[in-house]
């Protein structure tokens, strides 16, 4: 997986990354099982800070997206509780209908690119 991160970007690098290996776990480029990149090879690869990687392994593995290997490292281990998810997921959906709504947004476009969107990952 390529892993883009924006340094003009406002989000925190730390987030950028957490949400680039989310989005190859959705796109399956990354498995249960497999085996992230050590944190000292990753941030040289993308030329980040050692400290900005570990936030984002540990942000992933507080989610529930990956666990701690003493042996492997950070491998890719999707345990998170459903209904957690679903929650967390109602809440930032919260914030992001309602902008739509106040842009008027007819639901019939956000259903559209609600299907578009996660066709990707299917």
């Amino acid at each position: 997986m390529i892993i883009e991160i924006d340094f003009n970007s406002d989000e925190a690098l730390y987030l950028q990354l957490r949400n680039q290996i989310i989005l190859g776990i959705a796109t399956s480029q990354f498995q249960e099982g497999d085996a992230l990149p050590s944190v000292r090879q990753l941030a040289d690869t993308i030329g980040i800070n050692m400290h900005t990687v570990n936030k984002a392994y540990t942000v992933l593995k507080q989610e529930g997206y990956v666990k701690v290997d003493r042996r492997r490292g950070a491998v890719i281990a999707l345990d998170m509780d459903r209904l957690q998810t679903l929650e967390e997921l109602k809440r930032e959906l919260r914030v992001i209908l309602a902008k739509s709504s106040c842009k008027n947004i007819p639901v019939s476009e956000i259903h559209a690119l609600i299907d578009e969107i996660y066709s990707e990952y299917t």
